[in-house]
């Protein structure tokens, strides 16, 4: 099955690129070979800024001018996917420890799929580059090249090929493989040398004028550009002061970086310490373009905190930075845009530099502590087999990991919600029906109410501040006192209302529905938005960030009331829960009172609500766990750990359990971190 979806993969990145028009096709590599393309020139590769390789790069490339062009896309599109199918299989037969075939047959289709996955490799597909070579290459090098003369050379290569790739021949020399470190730089000096011989002119404006290729392809501020350099251009400064603070942090960031991969080398841990030192090399080159930012992603391997449940915080962010943009990584807020405009560079400079990989001898590589899990409740649908791997975590979970995948996940959500589209004319028709139906009912109360707010200018403001502000304020702050005071019971709610926000995706795209405000000829007053102009197919510039026809059913009151039966079930207090059911009647209100939505869309938002908390005690049981079936998690197993020397369990299954009392989620979520 996993080959059978690299396979699909494969397919795929291949029809992307084929079905582009031919001059978006392999724009780099038709920059290069095309008919007018650089290698054809008699001057200078470097006389436009159109060619970002080293002079020994276009020496290679240059027979490739003989072959017609078309045949040469397919053919280099193709064997780009083998040279990433070579790098997955090599990559995960360089895992930590022995590994045998067998082993490495669920691995290499997983490492193939994160490889094809990732925007390196994406955006090497799309322009024609040759960055997956060097990455290739250097691993050939390191683990399937026998004897020092052999992975030298290699590494040779590569360096030729990419400049800083060359810091490999300095790891090869701190782990005590000196005669491949002098053959790697005796290979890029003679490559380096056959080009300097073939184009002089070339070698001097790429090595001297161009200082190893910067100000090659582009703006080196740009944000394509994640290395230092590039960092430090965006950030404002510039001459002598950023050369001179680029040349100290760079030092800092080699010294430190390449120390660390000789210990991870030591260590056994070979894989992780050439991902580490490939992050030294995309922080101090002077451009790190994305396509040549591969080796970030190789740094997954890496394992880090000794908790079964943190275990998996390092990897989510190595894949999530490696596959997706930072504007889906992180909202558009001004003060993130330093992060999200160098994220790929942070991660690189953490794996380099900060991240504390486990070394092999830690008793918490093969062993983390467990996870403490609720027993399962007896008699809960013991007759239904249904995701038995779904187990009740009572643990707070890592707040980075979640963060992100909240994120994520909504930037998802609102681009499928985006997608969801039909149109006016069936979204106009659905809206119709809907009228129809709440006529006959008896229960359409939206002109009525929407004219009646209009006429209260007050009650016009509060409806329309509520309609546009406590729809994520509220969800977002019962989320985190939960996180905070209730880790158990947070979980149970994350799921719920994501469940919820997965069948209301479902309702978008088989029921495109125009909220009352969009249908024309009913005299509706749209107080959010303004007026609409019915004769413009797109309402103007509003359709372009959200999908205006997502309006069955109604997450704004969906949400609202699974912020009501949260509040009722856990708060404490009467005036609590009471003040719990307000938000729910004043979202109804609201979104009726403005315009934006039926009545019978409040009835679908309350639908998905109920299939979410319906789908959540299926896969969980009750929220409210039974006395005595809560395991031991009465204190913090590192408190345990500095107090009593004894070894951690190794156990990965649920605790014993709590002695007779108020073993229940409120103790146990008080009882965290």
């Amino acid at each position: 099955m996993l080959w059978l979806i690299v396979a699909a993969l494969a397919v795929r990145q291949m029809a992307v690129v084929l079905r582009q028009p031919p001059r978006e096709r392999l724009t780099d590599l038709a920059t290069w070979i095309g008919d007018n393309g650089v290698l054809h020139m008699t001057g200078s590769l470097y006389d436009s800024d159109r060619f970002t390789g080293t002079p020994f790069a276009g020496l290679v490339l240059k027979p490739l001018t003989r072959m017609a062009e078309q045949s040469l896309g397919v053919a280099w599109t193709f064997g780009t996917l083998l040279l990433v199918a070579a790098l997955g299989i090599v990559a995960a037969r360089a895992l930590p420890g022995q590994v045998s075939r067998r082993t490495a047959l669920p691995a290499a289709p997983v490492a193939i799929s994160l490889l094809m996955l990732s925007l390196p490799v994406r955006n090497a597909l799309h322009l024609g580059q040759t960055s997956i070579l060097p990455v290739l290459l250097v691993l050939l090098g390191c683990f399937a090249a026998r004897g020092e003369r052999a992975s030298g050379i290699l590494i040779g290569l590569a360096a030729a090929l990419q400049p800083t790739v060359l810091l490999f021949a300095v790891l090869l020399w701190l782990t005590g493989r000196r005669r491949a470190a002098l053959t790697g730089s005796a290979a890029f000096a003679a490559c380096t040398a056959s080009a300097w011989a073939a184009m002089p002119g070339d070698s001097w404006t790429y090595w001297v004028h161009h200082v190893a290729g910067t100000g090659l392809g582009g703006n080196a501020d740009s944000l394509a550009n994640q290395s230092l350099h590039g960092a430090l251009l965006r950030a404002g400064l510039v001459g002598p002061l950023e050369i001179v603070l680029f040349v100290v942090l760079a030092a800092a960031v080699c010294f430190l970086g390449l120390r660390r991969a000789a210990r991870y080398a030591a260590d056994g841990q070979l894989l992780l310490a050439v991902a580490v030192t490939g992050c030294v090399a995309v922080a101090v080159s002077p451009t790190a373009w994305q396509h040549q930012l591969l080796w970030v992603l190789l740094a997954v391997v890496g394992r880090v905190g000794r908790r079964a449940s943190d275990r998996p915080v390092w990897p989510v962010v190595v894949v999530l930075v490696s596959t997706l943009p930072g504007t889906i990584l992180l909202p558009n807020m001004a003060v993130l845009f330093p992060v999200r405009d160098n994220v790929l560079l942070i991660v690189a400079l953490a794996a380099a530099c900060a991240v504390p990989f486990l070394p092999r001898t830690s008793e918490y590589w093969q062993h983390p502590i467990p996870t403490d899990h609720a027993a399962p409740v007896p008699a809960r649908w013991s007759r239904i087999p249904l995701l038995p791997f779904w187990r009740r975590v009572l643990s707070r979970p890592n707040l980075l990991l979640e963060l992100l995948l909240i994120r994520v996940v909504y930037s998802a959500y609102a681009h499928v919600r985006l997608a969801a589209t039909a149109g006016r004319a069936t979204a106009e028709q659905h809206g119709r029906q809907i009228h129809s139906i709440e006529q006959w009912l008896h229960i359409d109360i939206e002109h009525w109410a929407n004219h009646a707010v209009v006429n209260v200018s007050r009650l016009r403001g509060f409806f329309d501040h509520y309609y546009t502000t406590f729809h994520f304020i509220v969800p977002l702050t019962i989320l985190g006192v939960l996180y905070v005071r209730r880790p158990a019971d947070y979980r149970w709610a994350r799921s719920t209302i994501g469940f919820a926000t997965l069948f209301a995706l479902v309702g978008f795209w088989l029921y495109p529905l125009a909220p009352p405000r969009l249908m024309p000829g009913l005299g509706f007053i749209d107080t959010v938005h303004g007026v609409q102009d019915f004769a413009k197919p797109d309402y103007g510039s509003l359709t372009a960030m959200t999908n205006q026809y997502a309006a069955m059913p109604s997450l704004h009151f969906g949400w609202s009331l699974w912020c009501g039966v949260v509040v009722v079930m856990l708060a404490p207090k009467m005036w609590m829960k009471a003040l719990g059911l307000l938000h729910p009647l004043f979202t109804v209100s609201a979104i009726v009172a403005t315009a934006n939505h039926w009545v019978l869309d409040a009835v679908g938002g309350a639908v998905v609500v109920m299939l979410g908390f319906g789908l959540a005690y299926v896969l969980a049981g009750p929220r409210a766990l039974r006395p005595g079936t809560v395991p031991a998690a009465a204190k913090p197993r590192d408190d345990l750990e500095r107090s009593v020397p004894v070894p951690v369990p190794r156990s990965t299954g649920g605790s014993t359990a709590e002695a007779p009392g108020d073993a229940t989620d409120d103790v146990v979520g008080s009882k965290q971190h």
